[in-house]
């Protein structure tokens, strides 16, 4: 993903999560997805998709049963 259209996903993605501190950073040996994160914590991975003729985003987060015990 190039630097613009993470910022239009990374825009959207702040507004509807109401989340003024998520980035989308760019992953160095990947082309086709990001990593999502809120503050410094790492929260998912953004994958591109357009194999259909249609873009699309998938945002990917993983929740750890140790997660839901903070």
């Amino acid at each position: 993903m190039d630097p613009q259209e993470r910022a239009r996903v990374e825009h959207y993605l702040k507004s509807r999560f109401k989340t003024p501190n998520l980035t989308i950073r760019a992953r160095p040996q990947k082309k086709d997805s990001a990593e999502v994160y809120i503050g410094e914590e790492f929260a998912g991975v953004l994958s591109r998709d357009d194999e259909d003729g249609e873009l699309c985003w998938h945002f990917t987060m993983t929740v750890l049963e140790g997660d839901l015990d903070e």
